[in-house]
Parts: structure tokens; C-alpha cells; sequence
């Protein structure tokens, strides 16, 4: 099923470092952005029920689809929701963060990332290409001969991303059919009406958006750490948790084994609010939530429900 599936079921940064510099406060270097948790000593990643397999998004090679690679246990005995994901500088090769996805699909979702098509003109993504994401989920669940038709939660939407790909994610969090949003290493830009139109989105933007709201980033290694915690304090009507992790950078735990902590903190935060786990919930609430009490963490909830 992967081949035919892959072929068609029968068919770190803000931005690329080339271009960083205008999307980064002054003074941020490549070193800055590169810094990363250290693997030693760090939580692994935890792996989900299911094997993943991935390839390309069947009709749309500029996306690369992870999944359940068994998925006779979907829709009965459980749900498939939908996962998007925007890379660190909003990168359209998502190789990098292919550890991470497969810990997210393995939790039994449907991820969807951006991918580099041969002979394309190089470009960064937006969030349009996030939006496609989103489209083809819906039309493969619907396409008569795909393996998932009928299997996916297109109901249960998730749009995340790592630095300039949180910036994506917020700019797409107004779209209805998105469910909630996670923002890592990122946050949204105060707004200054002297400055030339931006493309990134701002605090005041935040009022479009109707779901949850994750926010996770390292602590005084990573440059957006205050942006982060500026945006948590501006949403004041939807629910939110906000989450630094010491001793991490802006790169966090991208490049550990299957995206280490912070995969598990996306695939938790998923799995509470599509899937009504308990267990998942308790690391984000509760007397004892599991974030709450972890001393490697600084963390700040509002409006969240168990």
C-alpha cells in the first residue's frame, strides 16, 4: 500500500539564513538560531501505537504526507485528524523535521509538510502552501480508490510550526476549519503603524484566530522567547498554554530523535484536544500537569479546560 500510496494510491531560523536577517531582531546570528536543547540527559521522543510511512501527497508533489502505515483501525476504533506543519524558515524541504512528523503520525494523524519538487524555482513557503495542505486532506477523503478515503477527521484540524513557520501557522489560524494552532519558537510581531506593511503577522492579528492555542519555545538561549510570551499575553479570549523549556535554544529539540521533547508536547497537546486523552491532557492541566511541575520548564496556562 506505501508504494502505490506514495506514487499516487495507484498512481531553525525564521527564515532561510540567506534571508534572515530581515526577519530577525538586530544582532541574531546563524549561531543563535542554531542553538539546540542538548541530546544528553533530554526526554526522548515517545513513539506512538502505529508505524508511519510517507511519501508524496498524492496529486500535489509539493507536499509530503506522513501516515498510519496499517490503517484498518481508522475510522472505528479510532480517529485520523489532520496535522500541518510549517518548517523553521519557512523551508519547503521538510527533511529535517521528518523525525519529528513520523512521532506525530505515529500517534495516529495525518501529517502533512511542504516538499521540494525537482526543477522548482527555490522559494520559501506561506501560508498558502499550509492552506493546500488542508484541501488535500479534505479531497483525499472524499477520493474514490485512495486508501484514506473515509478515514480521515477532516473535522479535527491542527496547523503548527517551528519559527517562521509559526508565523504561518498564525496567519493560517484564522482559517475556520483550523482547530488549533502551535506556535514553536515563534510569536507574533508588535504592530507599529510607521513601519512598511509586514509580512508576518502581528499582535493584532491574533483576534482572527478561535481555537487553543500552543506556544512552546527554549528560554534565554532562544532570541524569540520574549515575542513568544508577548503573544500568550495578548490572547485574551481563547484558551492557551505557554511553555519554555530551559536550557533550550531557538532550535530546541528539532534534530533529536524523532523531534525529542517538543514532539512530545505537539503530539500530547493533539491527542488531548482531538482525541479526548487524559493521559495527554495531564501534561498540560491539572493540579500536578505534568509541565506544570517540571522543573526544566516555565510554563503559563489560561482558559484551558480538563
Amino acid at each position: 500500500m506505501s508504494k502505490s500510496f506514495v506514487a499516487g494510491a495507484a498512481a531553525g531560523a525564521l527564515l532561510a539564513l540567506a534571508g534572515v536577517c530581515s526577519a530577525q531582531p538586530p544582532g541574531i546570528t546563524p549561531e543563535m538560531v542554531a542553538t539546540a536543547l542538548p541530546v544528553e540527559g533530554a526526554p526522548l521522543a515517545v513513539k506512538g501505537p502505529y508505524d508511519v510511512s510517507s511519501g508524496a501527497a498524492f496529486g500535489s508533489p509539493g507536499l509530503v504526507v506522513f501516515y498510519p502505515t496499517k490503517l484498518d483501525a481508522f475510522p472505528r476504533k479510532d480517529t485520523m485528524p489532520v496535522f500541518v506543519w510549517g518548517n523553521g524558515g519557512c523551508a519547503i524541504n521538510s527533511t529535517r523535521y521528518s523525525g519529528f512528523l513520523s512521532t506525530i503520525a505515529s500517534h495516529g494523524f495525518l501529517v502533512l509538510a511542504t516538499a521540494a519538487q525537482e526543477g522548482a524555482a527555490r522559494r520559501q513557503a506561506n501560508a498558502d502552501d499550509l492552506r493546500a495542505a488542508v484541501d488535500w486532506a479534505g479531497k483525499e477523503n472524499a477520493r474514490d480508490g485512495s486508501p484514506l478515503k473515509g478515514k480521515i477527521a477532516t473535522d479535527k484540524v491542527a496547523v503548527m510550526g517551528q519559527s517562521c513557520g509559526g508565523f504561518l501557522s498564525i496567519s493560517l489560524g484564522a482559517d475556520p476549519r483550523v482547530d488549533t494552532i502551535g506556535i514553536f519558537n515563534s510569536g507574533a510581531q508588535p504592530a507599529n503603524p510607521k513601519a512598511p506593511p509586514s509580512p508576518f503577522p502581528t499582535l493584532d492579528s491574533l483576534a482572527s484566530l478561535h481555537g487553543p492555542v500552543l506556544l512552546v519555545n527554549g528560554h534565554e538561549r532562544d532570541f524569540m522567547m520574549a515575542t513568544s510570551k508577548a503573544t500568550y499575553d495578548a490572547i485574551d479570549k481563547l484558551p492557551a498554554f505557554y511553555g519554555s523549556r530551559h536550557n533550550a535554544g531557538h532550535t530546541a529539540t528539532v534534530d533529536h530523535p524523532g523531534g525529542g521533547e517538543f514532539a512530545n508536547v505537539a503530539s500530547n497537546w493533539v491527542m488531548w484536544q482531538f482525541k479526548g486523552d487524559k493521559k495527554a491532557a495531564a501534561m498540560f492541566v491539572g493540579d500536578k500537569c505534568e509541565l506544570c511541575t517540571n522543573p526544566n520548564w516555565d510554563v503559563a496556562s489560561k482558559r484551558l479546560k480538563k
